[in-house]
């Protein structure tokens, strides 16, 4: 069994790959199961997510729910972060989450989530070097097939070198 990171680097350029990383992720985290969300394409830095437009995404009205949109921007920052960082030497968890809704989702959606080399290294590793953690913000967004902006994510995630965790997994 390969493990994620692995997995993480080999579906960059494999849609088999991809496949079994969209597999994986299914099940290692179950609560994201029920959604349907996939991994469309993922880079170094980057990654888009896909929300189907289905049953079990709706609200009340017919269109994609709030916490769905949400969940998915949580999920690809989080990946970024992941694939971005060595998950051996930091501990990513996210402290806080905020919303804005611009457009009703009314179609299949795709989250995007981008950061570069130069924020990686000026937000992330510099700052790390003289604190025991950090919160970065990242801003998600989120489009229907049609191009619509439907919401923007601000996911803070709290970064720390393994090294400083008081508690241990």
């Amino acid at each position: 069994m390969l493990d994620t990171s692995t997995l993480l680097e080999r579906a960059k350029s494999s849609k088999r790959h991809l496949a079994l990383l969209n597999f994986g992720l299914a099940r290692m985290i179950p609560f994201n199961k029920p959604h349907g969300f996939k991994i469309k394409n993922i880079g170094d830095h980057s990654v888009e997510v896909s929300i189907p437009y289905k049953k079990a995404n709706f609200n009340h009205i017919k269109g994609i729910h709030a916490c769905a949109l949400a969940t998915a921007s949580e999920y690809s920052s989080g990946l970024v972060l992941l694939n971005s960082l060595d998950s051996k030497k930091y501990r990513i968890i996210m402290q806080r989450m905020e919303m804005d809704y611009h457009y009703q989702a009314k179609m299949d959606t795709v989250v995007k989530f981008e950061i570069s080399e130069e924020w990686l290294k000026n937000e992330v590793i510099e700052p790390l070097k003289d604190k025991e953690s950090i919160v970065v913000c990242c801003e998600p967004k989120a489009y229907d097939k049609d191009g619509n902006h439907l919401t923007t994510g601000h996911i803070y995630w709290q970064i720390k070198d393994w090294a400083k965790v008081k508690t241990k997994l």
